[in-house]
């Protein structure tokens, strides 16, 4: 007969619960549980408290409503995952170069260095600054102008 696993705190739940709303795979969050508290929760009970699995069918609706409200606001606000900043992004960026410069690999050093030129240089946004000869504004069309033909009143 298998050992009972002992109750899970609150925030462990909650922080459960959370990481499987944002689609961290039961796995994942189980790893992650473990190196935030120091606890081991089996991903078999991690994924019990996923209400779109099987395993979370029978979950409180404190742990439902919780899940649902994170997993709502994750779909709809991109700004919640770290990597959406281009802070984020360059500092990724800049501790990868470095790991691959100390381990001598500069190949992928420099690669780095000129996606994170990219990524300062606005390379991977839909916005583009449009200027003229030396930064001046660029020259606007004249208006158009309507050309009518008169009648010439039989005077050909």
């Amino acid at each position: 007969m298998a050992a009972k696993q002992p109750s899970i705190p609150e925030e462990v739940k909650r922080f459960i619960v959370n990481g499987l709303a944002m689609f961290d795979t039961p796995s994942q969050v189980s790893a992650a549980v473990k190196e935030e508290f120091g606890v081991d929760v089996s991903r078999q009970a991690v994924e019990g408290h996923d209400p779109t699995k099987h395993a979370g069918k029978s979950l409180a609706p404190k742990w439902r409503e919780m899940f649902e409200a994170a997993r709502a606001g994750f779909i709809t606000d991109a700004t919640q995952v770290p990597i959406a900043h281009r802070s984020t992004r360059l500092r990724a960026l800049y501790r990868m170069a470095q790991g691959a410069e100390r381990k001598g690999n500069f190949v992928l050093a420099a690669q780095l260095h000129k996606q994170a030129a990219e990524e300062m240089g606005n390379a991977y946004t839909n916005r583009r600054e449009l200027t003229g000869k030396d930064g001046k504004d660029l020259p606007t069309a004249a208006p158009a102008v309507a050309v009518f033909a008169l009648p010439d009143n039989g005077r050909s």
